[in-house]
C-alpha cells in the first residue's frame, strides 16, 4: 500500500456514503410513479433492492447497481466487500445472479496500479464464489476511490419478493448481526484490534446466497437487505410499502459481539445521526431501550444481512435455513401487525 490508507482518500466509507433517507426521498419525489411498461414488474416505486423485468412466463431479469468509497484500508478486502454488497441486492429479491459489470473510479495519480489491481481482484474473487463472471465494466479517473458492480440475475416472475408484500402477523428474521459501521469507525480511528477487524470482514464478505432459496417459499412474503439506512430505515420501507406496523424486541436483535463495546462507548458513523433524523416520529422506543441500542438500529450496514418477513408457521424453517448456510447471528427479531406504518422498539 506504500503507506497510503484508502479510507483517508475518501470523505466516507461503504454504505455510510448513501444519501440520507429524507434527502433521497426529496430528490426522488414525483419520480416514483409506476412507469407505463407492463413488463417492468419492479421499478423505483416500492424502494426495492433491484429492478425486475419480465422476459417470458418463466423468467424475469433482475438488475441492480451498487458502488461506494473504501470502508477498509486493505485493497483486496475493499474489493471483496463492495462486490459482496452489490450482489446482495440480487439475493434480496430472491434471484440468482448470472453476470456482473465493474464500476471503477480511481485517483490514478495517487494510488499505485498494484493497489487498484488488488481492489479489482478482490471483487473478482467474490464473483467467482457467487459463480458469476465480471464480463466488463467502465472506469474513470476520479478524485476518490470508487468501486462496485452492476449485477444481473434471473428468477421466476411469480417468486419476486417485494417490500410491499409483507402480511399482517409476519415474523421478522434478520440474517446478520448489526454493528458494521461501528466497527469501521473504530478501525478508521486506529483503535480496532485484529479480532474486531476479522469480525468486520467476516460479516461484510458473507454472500447472502440463502435469499435465492427463500424465494421458492410462498410463506416468505417480503425480502430486503439491511445496508446504509440501517435496520430501522430498511424495515420502514417494508412497513410503508405493506402498510403495517413493526414491533421489535431489542433483546432479540443480534449485534456483532466485537461491536457492542464500541457501540456502548458511542462509536458509529455520521450516517447514524442522518438516519435517525430522517426517521423522525416513525420510530417509537420504550424507556428500557438504551441510546446505544437505538444507534445500533440506525447504524449504516455495509453488505448487511437479509431481512425477511415470513408467515409464523414457516419461521422456524427459514431460521434453520439461515443457520445451515452459516449465518450464526440469524434471529427472529419481531413481527409485523396491522397499524400505522411505524416501528415500535421495546
Amino acid at each position: 500500500m506504500t503507506g497510503i490508507r484508502l479510507t483517508q482518500l475518501s470523505h466516507g466509507g461503504g454504505c455510510g456514503c448513501k444519501i440520507a433517507p429524507s434527502v433521497l426521498q426529496a430528490i426522488l419525489s414525483g419520480a416514483r410513479d409506476k412507469l407505463p411498461y407492463p413488463e417492468l414488474l419492479v421499478g423505483a416505486e416500492t424502494s426495492d433492492d433491484a429492478a425486475v423485468y419480465r422476459l417470458n412466463d418463466s423468467q424475469a431479469l433482475v438488475a441492480t447497481t451498487d458502488f461506494f468509497l473504501p470502508i477498509v484500508d486493505d485493497a483486496r478486502d475493499f474489493g471483496r466487500i463492495a462486490a459482496t454488497n452489490a450482489i446482495s441486492d440480487i439475493y434480496a429479491m430472491g434471484a440468482t445472479p448470472i453476470m456482473a459489470l465493474a464500476i471503477v473510479g480511481m485517483p490514478v495519480n495517487t494510488l499505485p496500479v498494484e493497489t487498484i489491481r488488488d481492489i479489482l481482484q478482490g471483487g473478482e474473487s467474490v464473483c467467482r464464489e457467487a459463480g458469476i463472471p465480471i464480463a466488463g465494466g467502465h472506469s474513470i479517473d476520479a478524485p476518490e476511490p470508487i468501486y462496485g458492480l452492476v449485477v444481473m440475475g434471473l428468477m421466476h416472475p411469480d417468486q419476486i419478493k417485494r417490500n410491499c408484500d409483507a402480511k399482517d402477523g409476519d415474523v421478522l428474521i434478520l440474517g446478520k448481526g448489526l454493528g458494521v459501521g461501528i466497527l469501521a469507525q473504530a478501525m478508521k480511528k486506529g483503535e480496532l484490534d485484529d479480532a474486531g477487524y476479522q469480525a468486520l470482514i467476516a460479516s461484510t464478505t458473507q454472500l447472502n446466497k440463502v435469499g435465492s432459496q427463500l424465494a421458492a417459499l410462498p410463506e416468505v412474503h417480503a425480502l430486503t437487505d439491511v445496508t446504509g439506512f440501517g435496520l430501522l430505515g430498511h424495515l420502514l420501507e417494508i412497513c410503508r410499502g405493506s402498510q403495517l406496523a413493526a414491533h421489535l424486541d431489542m433483546a432479540q436483535v443480534p449485534v456483532i459481539r466485537e461491536a457492542q463495546a464500541w457501540a456502548e462507548k458511542g462509536y458509529g458513523p455520521g450516517a447514524i445521526e442522518r438516519n435517525l433524523a430522517s426517521f423522525g416520529e416513525d420510530v417509537h422506543t420504550a424507556a428500557s431501550v438504551a441510546d446505544w441500542q437505538l444507534r445500533v438500529l440506525a447504524d449504516a450496514q455495509t453488505s448487511g444481512g437479509l431481512l425477511v418477513a415470513v408467515a409464523p408457521e414457516a419461521a422456524d424453517s427459514v431460521l434453520a435455513q439461515f443457520h445451515a448456510a452459516g449465518f450464526g447471528y440469524a434471529s427472529v427479531i419481531g413481527r409485523l401487525q396491522q397499524g400505522e406504518a411505524k416501528i415500535h422498539v421495546r
